[in-house]
Order: C-alpha cells, then structure tokens, then sequence
C-alpha cells in the first residue's frame, strides 16, 4: 500500500515505539493522527511529526478516538502494557486492564474504521504484539495471553477479508525494545540475552509491513525461528528457553 499522503491513525503515540512510528510514517509522508494518555508527550510528537493529537484511552473512549480521526486509511494498534510478576501474585483489577487495553481495543477500533475502508477498497490494519505472544514469557501470563488473542484474531480477520479488495492485515512481533515499557510494568528486563533493540526498528518495520503488504514481522528477524520452533518441537524450545533465561 501507498503511505505516502495515507492517513494514518497510531495508538500508544506518545512515546517508544508508537513516537518511533510517528516519525517514521511522518517521513514517508503520511498524515498522522496521534493518540495516547500522556497529553504533554503526545502533542510534543505530534508538533515534531506535523500531526494531530488526540488525547484520551484507547479502552474507555475508543468510538470517540474513532470518531475524532476517520476517514483512516491506516489504523496502528500499538498501544499496550504489561505486568510483571507471578500470576499467583496479580492484583485484583489487573487482568481486566490488560485485557482491555493489549486486545479489547485494537478489536473495537478495527471494528469502527473497518467498514470505511472496505467501502473505500483502501486500508490497512497494523497490530503491533509481541514475541510474547507467540511463545509465552514466564511472569508475563496475561500479557503473553493478551497478544496471543490479538494474533489469532489479525489472522482470522485476514482469512475473512482476502476477498476485500485493497485490505491488508499485518501483525508485527516485536522483541525486548528499549521503551519505557519495563519500567511502567512494574520490573526492569533482567534477562542475559537478547539485548533490547531501538524502537526505531521496530517503527522501520511497521513501515514496512504496510508498503509491502506483509502479514507478519519479526523484529529482529530471528525471532521468527523460536516461533516456529515452539510449534514445530515444543520440548525441544521450552528446553533451550530455560537455559537462555
């Protein structure tokens, strides 16, 4: 798809990989409407990228989001967070937050911008994941369940839409990104290996996926390889899994 002059709708903009992203379309050209909680970051990002801000919650407002931005020819689903810790251990509320936010609202927002994209035969759906969500973090069950869901849901819809002319759907799975991400869900990334990658990255590949229509993106690329190698030798990946954590 064309993004050059595409407007494009980014959740989760105000910061890491949704700012990233803003820069990265704003380059291509793109027109942007920028939406996130933090109001002073987001219109910070959207005076640097000449977009337009909208300050609010994906989970409690996502028709007026919606509203507030159509016509979108490109919906980025990026806003998302985690909690980190013992699933024994969660507290009351937690569940229904991350639920809400990492996979209740990129479905409803989908489902208001959907139609006048079909109507237009333009349109692209970006949901921005994790490799969590194809594999399974320990300490990150909801989460990790939370992206699975948003997954499987990118590929039926994709199985639904292939006879919808100028429509595509791709699911983007991130690694371990240097973002405020860690911070904000509680517990600083202490794992050995892999190290964080820039958002810029992550944003280079978004940007990607919608130019050339791909379904999915690892970034890095080899997180595409434990991904398979969970379904193809589930053993054999829990195995080395624990040795690398």
């Amino acid at each position: 798809m064309r993004i050059d002059g595409a407007r494009v709708l980014i959740t989760g903009a105000s910061s890491g990989i949704g700012a990233a992203t803003a820069r990265a379309m704003a380059a291509a050209g793109s027109r942007l409407v920028l939406a996130g909680r933090d109001g002073e970051r987001l219109h910070a990002v959207a005076a640097e990228t000449g977009g337009r801000a909208v300050v609010g919650d994906v989970t409690t407002d996502a028709s007026g989001l919606a509203r507030r931005a159509a016509p979108v020819d490109v919906l980025v689903c990026n806003a998302g967070e985690g909690w980190a810790g013992p699933f024994a251990r969660m507290p009351a509320g937690r569940v229904d937050a991350l639920v809400a936010v990492n996979l209740t609202a990129p479905i409803e927002l989908a489902r208001l911008l959907l139609p006048g994209m079909i109507e237009r035969r333009r349109g692209h759906l970006v949901f921005v994941a994790s490799i969590a969500g194809a594999v399974g973090v320990g300490g990150e069950a909801v989460y990790s369940a939370a992206k699975a869901g948003l997954v499987v849901f990118a590929e039926a819809l994709r199985d639904e839409l292939s006879g919808s002319p100028g429509i595509g759907v791709s699911v983007v799975f991130p690694g371990v990104v240097a973002t405020p991400f860690f911070a904000r869900r509680g517990a600083p990334y202490d794992r050995r290996w892999p190290a964080p990658i820039p958002a810029e990255r992550v944003a280079r590949g978004i940007v990607t996926a919608v130019r050339r229509g791909r379904p999915e993106c690892y970034v890095p690329g080899w997180l595409r390889l434990p991904a398979r190698l969970r379904g193809a030798a589930p053993g054999l990946f829990h195995g080395l899994a624990r040795r690398m954590g």
